[in-house]
């Protein structure tokens, strides 16, 4: 295992606050479009839904200890072989399972017993630790999803309820309100080993993979069914937990995003992108937001079938980062591996100021602002493939 800690450097700090500076601007107003959708038709927020900072001041539930140990797993990618589904699920949870005793420090070799280093309190992985990535059809997709809740779920829950910690993993899901869809889902399972909350990735970015594009589904995609059955405050949504207030998200480079939950009262954001730039962007949300970031991404995959070994591990590496953009802990490989890093939360707590933003002056530039990519883009038909959601993509952005 690797932990080091180091300063980040003149560039790193200008980079993060101009970025920061962006995706401030920004981040306000995507929260007044909320409240005026013109391009939805779904209902507007009600009085005092969403659940945003107050003058500095934002929800939270007691902490029960001062200090929390956090830890981010970079795994391979060993994707699931729909030929032999079986045996190569079982294969993949094993290896998490293994991965998180190993964040415990209490490996089968040792009797499972912990013989050295503290209690982890948070494990965090990457958006497909179990499943692994393919260019899978619908129907494909469909086979993998794992139900929720539903076996798989359960059996990392075993694993928080028998180290009393908290674990967050992606993973692609089905809800039975929701058939046909396969959901990018991040989910949170707790020291009881239940299911915390489920949060749906936000939105995919479009336009970015040539004649393809992803196929699973976003809240963005469902926008209005999605309010209406969930409400606003869901769409962005935070977890708040005993070790504080936790947001997962899978949506990569996305500066906006990440600040709109940071002035929800995230404390903790888990930005799980497989193949994503999470160390960079870890780096300059923690400081532009005022909160802790796990950038967690995944290791070099030898074995993810039709993939070269290298990718998606291009980035910078897994960290952990503090509210001032220090890292915390860091990889210093692209091998499988895992950080640690001991946060202050409820100091942390005490001193926190959210980010502030000037509402009234940004905010006539979101409702003015028409994007490209309307929502509910899967409230008909769903493509089927990659290719179909390309067409799809192309289509929308008037190109042939």
């Amino acid at each position: 295992m690797t932990k080091r800690t180091r300063q980040i450097d003149r560039r790193s700090l200008l980079t993060g606050a101009l970025t920061g500076a962006a995706a401030a601007s920004m981040a306000t107003l995507a929260g007044q479009a909320e409240a005026q959708p013109t391009t939805t038709g779904a209902r507007a927020p009600r009085d005092g839904e969403v659940k945003a900072a107050q003058r500095g001041k934002y929800e939270t539930v007691p902490l029960k200890q001062d200090f929390i140990n956090v830890a981010a797993i970079q795994s391979r990618l060993l994707s699931i072989d729909t030929r032999d589904k079986a045996r190569t699920l079982k294969r993949n949870m094993d290896r998490a399972l293994r991965l998180i005793d190993l964040a415990q420090n209490s490996p089968e070799e040792w009797g499972g017993e912990r013989r050295w280093g503290s209690k982890v309190d948070l494990i965090c992985m990457h958006e497909f630790p179990i499943q692994g990535f393919q260019p899978w059809t619908r129907k494909e997709l469909t086979q993998i999803a794992f139900e929720l809740p539903g076996p798989e779920a359960a059996t990392i829950g075993e694993r928080a309820k028998r180290y009393g910690c908290y674990i967050a993993f992606g993973c692609y899901a089905k809800l039975k309100d929701w058939p046909d869809h396969v959901i990018n889902m991040s989910v949170l399972v707790g020291p009881d080993g239940g299911i915390v909350d489920m949060q749906w990735k936000a939105r995919n970015i479009l336009g970015l993979f040539g004649d393809q594009a992803l196929i699973g589904t976003t809240v963005y995609d469902v926008l209005d069914r999605y309010v209406e059955m969930y409400g606003w405050d869901r769409t962005l949504p935070v977890a708040r937990t005993d070790i504080g207030n936790l947001c997962m998200t899978a949506v990569g480079a996305e500066p906006t995003l990440y600040t709109c939950l940071g002035l929800k009262g995230a404390e903790i954001l888990v930005l799980s992108v497989t193949g994503g730039s999470n160390a960079e962007s870890a780096i300059i949300t923690a400081r532009a937001n005022r909160l802790y970031t796990v950038g967690v991404g995944n290791a070099v995959s030898p074995d993810n079938i039709g993939f070269p070994e290298a990718s998606g591990s291009e980035d910078g590496g897994t960290v952990i980062v503090d509210p001032r953009g220090t890292t915390l802990a860091k990889t210093d490989n692209h091998h499988e591996d895992i950080i640690t890093a001991r946060i202050p939360i409820a100091d942390f707590r005490k001193t926190r100021r959210v980010q502030e933003l000037p509402k009234a002056l940004l905010l006539s530039v979101l409702q003015a602002y028409d994007p490209v990519f309307q929502p509910n883009a899967f409230a008909g038909a769903l493509p089927a493939t990659y290719k179909e959601a390309g067409e799809l993509v192309r289509k929308r952005m008037g190109m042939k």
